[in-house]
């Protein structure tokens, strides 16, 4: 793997990536939005985009897996993760007349099945350690959900409530650490927040930017949180931080490895 940072300028359609090793970052694609993407077994990247479509990038040369889905021409996915199989869970975003998102999964011969619909924003998913269950946000209501998770089939089942955050604080982005704590990046609360297994705000950070977007842990013993701000082009409403790209290091905590998808491979 290249042991770089990679993250993404929704809006713009842009992705750019970090070398931790050298300080230096650079933008290496622009096209269409792409909401959400996973890293593949084989070091290229699954990228989630507008319609509905998923493509597959590596060093600017793009395959399409799927070019459009009918119900989602006017809409976009936005955040995704890859299972512990393989397989990715995919969200969009509610349509401009008002429809819900969708959650589907994608599995590794590639065919798309629509989980369940009625989401206001779909955004941050993770499992818990011992892969029983996965957590799933719905930013819209501000409540994170967890389901059983079936690692065999991919399927989802006994959707319980898991936290609601007041209003003002939008859970948008998330990941759990090695220790099964959810850790959400907070959308218009200047802060990311730890959570415990139970829901219970164990820890708050606080940033320089209003819109936090998303969240990971990296570096060589995963002990590097970085954090993704939006709203750079307005800075005097969101925070002089706004659109940046952030490390905190010292938190006293380490994530888990995240999973990497098995697509067409």
């Amino acid at each position: 793997m290249e042991k770089r940072l990679y993250w993404l300028d929704i809006p713009r359609g842009r992705m750019f990536r970090y070398d931790p090793a050298t300080g230096k970052h650079e933008q290496c694609h622009q096209g269409e939005q792409v909401g959400g993407f996973t890293v593949q077994a084989d070091g290229g990247l699954l990228m989630f985009g507008t319609h509905g479509s998923i493509r597959v990038w590596r060093e600017g040369i793009v395959r399409t897996i799927v070019e459009e889905i009918p119900e989602e021409l006017e809409s976009r996915f936005n955040d995704v993760i890859a299972d512990p199989s393989g397989r990715v869970f995919c969200g969009t975003m509610p349509k401009p007349d008002g429809s819900p998102g969708s959650l589907y999964r994608l599995d590794r011969d590639g065919t798309l099945t629509r989980l369940f619909g009625g989401i206001g924003c779909s955004n941050g998913m993770g499992f818990t350690p011992d892969r029983k269950r996965m957590y799933h946000t719905d930013s819209k209501p501000r409540e994170v959900y967890t389901f059983a998770y079936d690692e065999r089939t991919g399927s989802l089942a006994d959707r319980r409530l898991f936290l609601r955050l007041p209003e003002g604080s939008t859970p948008d982005g998330m990941t759990v650490d090695a220790e099964g704590f959810v850790w959400c990046a907070i959308w218009g609360g200047s802060c990311v927040i730890r959570f415990s297994p139970e829901g219970w705000e164990m820890e708050r950070i606080e940033l320089p930017a209003r819109l936090c977007a998303s969240l990971t842990f990296a570096g060589p013993d995963l002990s590097d949180l970085y954090v993704t701000c939006a709203g750079g082009d307005d800075r005097q409403t969101n925070g002089p931080g706004a659109g940046g790209l952030y490390r905190v290091r010292g938190t006293g905590h380490r994530g888990a490895p995240e999973f990497v998808s098995r697509v067409m491979l």
